[in-house]
């Protein structure tokens, strides 16, 4: 019995097959993606691929055209045209070499087709054969002109495009007056088809270079738009932070106010110690109003309501089932510990996760747990994927929310976990520290950050 060959032992030239097909096909499509946005102007067509084979592709073209037209162009003028076979050869290889040139260099070869053409049809008024036959444009010199002007359209200005195709139509006009009988209107076919290749490449061009700019300016419009929300919602915590802070300040300034009723035989030291300390609160509580009024606009009036907590989350995940997500809520009892700041961050975390499920995940299910393991919070919203193919709510959400996540977690000194789980649903997990010298230290890191 003949034993099958393991994979060890399978041909080599199947790998080296396989390695040319993948070659190809991933050039293919380089060179489709390299049609569909053409070369700046001034750049070599297809400069930028990552393949030599693309790179060199106009290049090759251009030489099949060379290697084409050179010896039929002969032959043709010498044997239709009864041209002498020096001359035919001489203004068969100024016609047709020049267009290796054009590649990097399409007006000077332009100049030099061009003058090539002119002097063919001059040397054509006294070649015997010409009677019948084209004039004063050979079909040779119609087929090599047109990939010139492609190559001119890929590179140069639109004035200069219009001076080429009016110097093509100009000296179609000259021969027809120099011999009327002998045209036979190739002179207008090629300023037809020179016109059209010409529009037909500057517009691929320019919509390639329109291309271009409208990338850049989505990546600017993308940085300045995540920056401008990445500064709202810094002036929004900065908002609430004041909220928070604003009611312990006034606190301590009844309290200082009122010791000297509520304690009696408190000493004079006492008691101007007391004055001192509400006079400072006071005197706190006024420039954090005055630093607020810069940073609230006039629009902003219902920032001004208490800020919610853990209390809230109940509400928040009742109104997210009357919208459609069966979500579901376990709060742990021991999160009375948290502070106002911390459970204000972990209520606009899970606010925002919710609407994140709302928008983009309609009718997934979810969990929201919010726990305490001594040191520090933990809030985690899980979503499984829609349970029918539904169309999401929004789809111009820039994914900026979760900016808003980040700093409120690094507000508080805590982290952030975010990410898609592998069954088409999503997790957000933060721990958020209890302790109030961590919250501190994360509100310093966002007043010092950039």
């Amino acid at each position: 019995m003949e034993k099958s060959p393991t994979p060890s032992e399978a041909p080599l030239g199947s790998d080296r097959f396989a390695d040319l097909r993948d070659g190809l096909r991933d050039g293919l499509r380089e060179l489709g993606l390299a049609l569909a946005t053409p070369a700046r102007s001034g750049e070599v067509p297809f400069a930028g691929a990552t393949r030599l084979w693309v790179r060199y592709l106009p290049y090759i073209v251009v030489f099949g055209f060379v290697a084409t037209l050179l010896p039929v162009t002969v032959t043709v003028l010498v044997q239709d045209y009864q041209q002498a076979g020096a001359i035919a050869g001489a203004v068969a290889t100024a016609q047709t070499a020049p267009l290796l040139l054009a590649v990097t260099r399409p007006l000077p070869a332009w100049w030099i087709v061009g003058t090539a053409d002119v002097l063919g049809a001059v040397a054509l008024l006294g070649a015997d054969g010409t009677p019948g036959r084209s004039w004063p444009w050979t079909p040779m010199v119609v087929v090599g002109y047109l990939p010139l002007m492609v190559l001119l359209g890929l590179r140069e200005s639109r004035r200069t495009l219009v001076a080429v195709w009016l110097a093509t139509g100009l000296a179609g006009i000259v021969f027809e007056l120099v011999s009327q009988e002998r045209s036979d209107g190739s002179q207008l076919l090629l300023f037809v088809l020179s016109g059209v290749v010409l529009v037909l490449t500057y517009a691929l061009r320019a919509r390639g270079e329109a291309q271009r700019r409208l990338v850049v300016q989505e990546t600017i419009s993308e940085a300045e738009r995540a920056q401008r929300t990445l500064l709202e919602e810094r002036a929004r915590i900065a908002r609430e932070l004041h909220d928070v802070v604003a009611h312990h300040m006034s606190v301590i300034t009844v309290q200082a106010d009122s010791a000297p009723y509520r304690i009696q035989g408190l000493p004079d030291a006492a008691q101007e110690e007391f004055a001192t300390i509400a006079a400072s609160a006071r005197e706190s509580l006024g420039e954090m109003r005055r630093l607020l009024a810069v940073l609230r606009s006039e629009d902003a009036q219902g920032e001004r309501a208490p800020q919610p907590g853990l209390d809230r989350l109940q509400q928040l995940v009742e109104a997210t089932v009357r919208a459609g997500v069966p979500a579901e809520l376990a709060l742990a009892a021991d999160v009375g510990e948290a502070g106002q700041a911390v459970e204000l961050s972990a209520y606009r975390i899970v606010q925002e996760a919710l609407s994140n499920v709302v928008r983009h995940a309609p009718g997934a299910r979810t969990e929201v747990s919010v726990r305490a393991d001594g040191t520090d919070l933990l809030v985690l919203v899980v979503n499984g994927p829609a349970t029918e193919p539904t169309t999401p709510l929004e789809h111009s959400g820039t994914g900026h929310g979760l900016v808003g996540m980040r700093e409120r977690v690094r507000l508080t000194g805590g982290s952030l976990d975010v990410g898609p789980l592998p069954d088409g649903g999503f997790r957000v997990a933060a721990r958020l520290p209890l302790r109030s010298g961590d919250s501190a230290r994360g509100g310093d890191a966002l007043k010092g950050a950039p």
